[in-house]
């Protein structure tokens, strides 16, 4: 396969990505959210308070208030992304107008959880095919550089602000189940955009650093980067300071099993561990660690 058709497919696949995303955050909207009158956060969570509050179809509310952070797309990121997202936006209003979804329940708690899933597996989606369906994460990112908060607290500082209209609107009790129905969202695109193996990075000092990297690429089959390191802790002096620092990226729930392969080879070694967000490449998804 040639690097054009390995790019086209890839354009494929995100396309079908989007176009699942739609779905989705479709149904979550008219199948749960809309008929029991619970909101979201960011630009859909306004959308959907202003048509509770005025009566306007949610369609046409989407596409406007999402205009203005399709220019901020334009301007921050490229011109492919605002057409991708202008594209994702106008389709998902052409759904919510003319597709018509049953009303899956009326119990308030399953309409917060579900609902939240579906939206959330939808923007989540989105994102991972190059567009958006909610801007508000786009004008957090054009805020940022002019404010003292960071991206997530901006984040935060909106929706809070939602929340409260909604409540005062709709009541406190609406305006709770919104606020579980936010999390759920927010939850779920974590899952997708980030993926559900929760990567770790390990980092590893140790003198015996040459039999834990063999440990770690022979037997449990991970690969390692070593970095040319020199030790020192307190008034300590330390007749070797030259180490080998070895970095692994594992999944969250093999981290455990490494720790205890380490110990028994160094139990005084320093093992540092970190989440990652996205991991390309490598010998992550090879196969299990073994026990």
């Amino acid at each position: 396969m040639n690097r054009k058709q390995a790019y086209r497919r890839i354009e494929i696949t995100r396309i079908i990505m989007i176009a699942i995303g739609i779905v989705s955050a479709a149904f979550g909207l008219k199948g749960f959210l809309i008929p029991n009158e619970f909101i979201d956060g960011g630009v859909t969570g306004i959308s959907l308070l202003i048509s509770s509050i005025t009566g306007w179809p949610i369609s046409i509310l989407i596409l406007i208030i999402n205009i203005p952070f399709i220019w901020l797309g334009y301007k921050r990121i490229d011109k492919l992304f605002a057409i991708k997202t202008l594209t994702a936006i106008v389709v998902l209003a052409l759904v919510l107008y003319f597709v018509s979804f049953p009303l899956i329940t009326k119990d308030k708690l399953l309409t917060a959880v579900f609902g939240g899933f579906f939206l959330g597996t939808g923007i989540g989606l989105a994102m991972r095919g190059g567009s958006v369906i909610d801007g508000t994460e786009l004008l957090a990112v054009y805020i940022n550089p002019h404010s003292v908060l960071s991206i997530g607290q901006i984040i935060l500082v909106i929706n809070i602000f939602i929340f409260g209209i909604a409540a005062f609107f709709l009541g406190i009790e609406s305006a709770l189940y919104s606020i579980l129905t936010y999390l759920a969202a927010t939850q779920t695109i974590n899952y997708i955009v980030q993926g559900f193996d929760e990567y770790t990075s390990v980092t590893i000092v140790s003198p015996k650093s040459e039999l834990i990297k063999n440990v770690i690429m022979r037997h449990l089959h991970r690969g390692v980067t070593v970095y040319k390191g020199e030790r020192g802790f307190g008034k300590t002096e330390i007749e070797e300071k030259q180490v080998d620092i070895i970095v692994t990226v594992i999944t969250r729930l093999d981290v455990q099993r490494l720790v205890a392969r380490v110990q028994q080879i160094d139990p005084n070694a320093f093992i540092i561990t970190n989440s990652v967000t996205e991991v390309r490449g490598g010998l992550i998804k090879r196969q299990p660690l073994a026990h």
